[in-house]
């Protein structure tokens, strides 16, 4: 489990395909302290398991289904992904509860700079609209955010200062994919009502 906290920035050194699986290298110091092989990583929003870790970063194995649901498998060397180590229990749980399993891909809709935030609307797959709420929480990217509005299978968010300065969400830009995941809770209440 994980908060939406992103503790680093890190940098994808690179990536090996072997029939439709990959083995990703992430470039990172801070999140391989403590680091076990084993140990949970959100990498952009999605949980891996890691499979090899040094001083300056770690590996981890990428299944079929995770190429086919995230951005995971656009992912080029150099490019920069958010990266959270799970959560210790007795822990904060300052953002919300993200399992780092990806629900969908979002796009990207538009992007308004604001006086020192940016707004920034993203266009949901259509089944995943209805767990969205105003004012419920949503993880783009692996980051905890707070939904702003809800129009349809668009919805809103507002980026703060500091989640633009510690996270990759800094240069998003209309038409860019990105991970996202719903509230695990609401998907939940929905089993629950319709059982």
């Amino acid at each position: 489990m994980f908060t939406g906290l992103v503790e680093e920035v890190g940098t994808v050194g690179g990536r090996q395909d072997t029939g439709g699986t990959g083995v990703l290298r992430i470039d990172a110091t801070t999140v391989t302290e403590e680091l076990r092989v084993g140990d949970s990583v959100a990498v952009a929003g999605v949980c891996l398991t890691v499979t090899g870790h040094d001083a300056r970063g770690f590996t981890a194995d990428v299944v079929p289904e995770t190429l086919a649901r995230t951005t995971l498998g656009r992912l080029a060397s150099g490019t920069r992904v958010n990266l959270e180590r799970a959560v210790q229990a007795g822990g904060r749980l300052g953002g919300h509860i993200v399992q780092g399993h990806v629900d969908g891909v979002a796009t990207v809709a538009a992007r308004a700079p604001g006086a020192r935030w940016d707004d920034v609307d993203l266009d949901l797959p259509g089944p995943l609209a209805r767990y969205v709420a105003e004012k419920g929480s949503v993880a783009v990217e692996g980051v905890s955010l707070t939904v702003a509005l809800v129009d349809g299978a668009r919805f809103g968010v507002s980026l703060i200062p500091s989640t633009l300065a510690a996270t990759t969400l800094d240069s998003l830009a209309v038409g860019d994919p990105v991970n996202v995941e719903v509230d695990v809770v609401a998907k939940y209440v929905e089993r629950l009502v319709t059982a």
